[in-house]
This record gives C-alpha cells, sequence and structure tokens, in this order.
C-alpha cells in the first residue's frame, strides 16, 4: 500500500511541477528516501492509527520543503 501510495503521491507531484515552474533547486528538494522517513514518523506521531498514506506522503514532503 505504500508503495502505491508514493507512486500516486509522485504522480501528483510530477503533475504539479509540469504545469508550475519549480522555485527550488533539485539539490535542495528532499529524496523519496526521506519523504518516506518523515511519512513514517507522521504515521508513529499518531500512535499508529488509521490514516492516509497519501496525505502522510504529502504531508512529509511539505514539512521537509518549508524546512529547506
Amino acid at each position: 500500500m505504500a508503495k502505491a501510495a508514493r507512486k500516486k503521491a509522485q504522480q501528483v507531484i510530477s503533475e504539479t511541477e509540469a504545469n508550475q515552474p519549480s522555485q527550488m533547486p533539485a539539490a535542495a528538494r528532499p529524496t523519496e528516501e526521506e519523504i518516506a522517513a518523515r511519512a513514517y514518523h507522521i504515521y508513529l506521531e499518531r500512535d499508529g492509527a488509521e490514516g492516509n498514506p497519501d496525505d502522510d506522503w504529502l504531508q512529509a514532503e511539505r514539512d521537509l520543503t518549508r524546512g529547506s
């Protein structure tokens, strides 16, 4: 399920990036591993309660992007 969530999130991100010029240099963007780790921490922060992996992934990406 996590792979499907990552794939869907990546598709959404790719479509968004295709429609907007990138303002962040590629080197400053978080890696998939960093995003996955942050998404997992988001899951742990809610004590493993039900949630949406897609939302966790996108939130993780936002958190890491803002933190740069």
